[in-house]
């Protein structure tokens, strides 16, 4: 019986890891199409870095909605109706030949992939041990992002081999096959473990939605994920290869081989990041701040240099950058830990804002910075000034972690949890190695 579950757990969880990484792939696959979707729609440039915009603003906007939605209705629902969502977006993308029924088909996309991760999260809470939370969610999390090397690689192939409509189409039915698997597979929680109560009034969600927001443990979440997170959003998904290649000087190809370094490293850090949350969840700010501290000091070390800065500097930058996905799961943690397990889904709905928020008005405000700078054309002083619009949010950032930490301090203690100083577990620790 043992073995039997234990190797249902990794099915189950197999089965929401490739939910999530098909997912992925529905979210970067309009990233690998851009030049033939110009041909195709028309458009010019600004317009086509519009519906990365679009997507993350329908993804942030649904991420509370979609919170609640699993608290109501569970995971395996959200999972296939995400799943099923992103197929179609990606079957009427496949047929789009007018911009509009193309703009349609990628927020269908954004809002299967709000519906998606989230939902996979509460899987993993659900079946694994709560020691082992803390590293399945960063390896749910990190081995998702492969899903970016699917439409790097075999949906470009079909793009520029069979054409437009059979890759989507393709992708499509991938989508289509990962859904009868969630519901063929998927359950929120294993055999004989209470079921939660669903029926909320409205009154009730709104009064679970501010008791989520009150826990100052959401909102360590919240600003711990939008401190780490948004400046990688913003280089992977839309400003890093032109700034790479206009701003610096360098190859589309070796542009290309440092975003391949992104998604590595991020995925070689997170499991590391997640032992550590596991064995010192006393600790995880300290985590979140030096991801932020050392985000801060490599943009910093960037930047001061006159371009084209030295390449082992821009490999530097990226492998910083790809600290900030894993650091940004920490914050989900928090949510974990603070909230009862009714209204997870909601406060992990709140914290996974964060981060995608920022990268909203950071990807346009570097996109304003440019066009007023540079007077429309990406010159490497244009990116130099425009970058510089991060530091405004990681001053927030990082300002709402302090604060929001000694909140959550004082109610830790409150309850009888005392954290010690660093500094006193430190010195401590050298006392009793002499």
């Amino acid at each position: 019986m043992g073995a039997a579950m234990g190797a249902r757990i990794w099915v189950v969880w197999a089965v929401g890891l490739a939910a999530y990484l098909v997912g992925v792939m529905h979210r970067t696959s309009f990233g690998v199409a851009g030049l033939v979707a110009a041909d195709r729609f028309d458009a010019a440039p600004a317009v086509l870095s519009g519906f990365v915009v679009l997507q993350l603003l329908v993804y942030a906007a649904l991420q509370v909605p979609a919170g609640l939605l699993l608290d109501r209705f569970g995971a395996r629902g959200l999972v296939a109706a995400g799943a099923l969502t992103m197929a179609a977006g990606q079957a009427l993308l496949a047929v789009a030949t007018e911009l509009p029924l193309a703009i349609t088909a990628r927020v269908l996309v954004g809002i299967g992939d709000a519906l998606t991760f989230l939902s996979v999260l509460s899987v993993v809470v659900a079946w694994f041990p709560p020691r082992r939370v803390p590293l399945m969610t960063q390896l749910t999390g990190l081995l998702g992002q492969l899903g970016q090397v699917l439409s790097a690689i075999p949906l470009a192939a079909l793009l520029y081999g069979p054409g437009w409509t059979p890759a989507f189409v393709a992708a499509a039915a991938l989508g289509l096959v990962v859904a009868i698997a969630v519901v063929a597979v998927l359950r929120d929680r294993p055999p004989g473990s209470p079921t939660p109560s669903r029926t909320a009034t409205p009154r009730e969600v709104l009064a679970g939605l501010r008791s989520s927001w009150a826990e100052p443990g959401t909102r360590l979440g919240f600003w711990s994920h939008m401190g780490t997170q948004f400046s990688g959003t913003v280089f992977a998904l839309l400003w890093g290869v032109p700034y790479l290649v206009a701003g610096q000087g360098r190859t589309p190809g070796t542009a290309s081989a440092l975003l391949t370094l992104f998604v590595v490293a991020g995925v070689a850090a997170g499991p590391l990041f997640g032992e550590f949350t596991a064995r010192h969840p006393m600790r995880r700010s300290w985590l979140v701040i030096a991801v932020i501290v050392a985000t801060v000091a490599a943009w910093t070390a960037v930047l001061l240099v006159p371009p084209p800065a030295p390449l082992w500097l821009l490999v530097l930058l990226v492998v910083v950058l790809a600290t900030g996905a894993p650091g940004s799961v920490v914050g989900f943690d928090y949510a974990r830990t603070f909230n009862p397990a009714d209204r997870q889904g909601t406060a992990v709905g709140m914290v996974n804002v964060g981060g995608f928020l920022a990268s909203l008005l950071v990807a346009l405000a570097v996109g304003v910075v440019l066009g007023r700078v540079g007077a429309g054309a990406f010159t490497p002083e244009s990116f130099r000034v425009a970058w510089t619009v991060q530091y405004a949010v990681w001053a927030v950032a990082l300002g709402g972690v302090l604060l929001a930490r000694r909140r959550a301090r004082r109610k830790l203690a409150a309850g009888g949890v005392t954290v010690r100083p660093l500094r006193e577990v430190l010195a401590e620790r050298r006392r009793a190695r002499r």
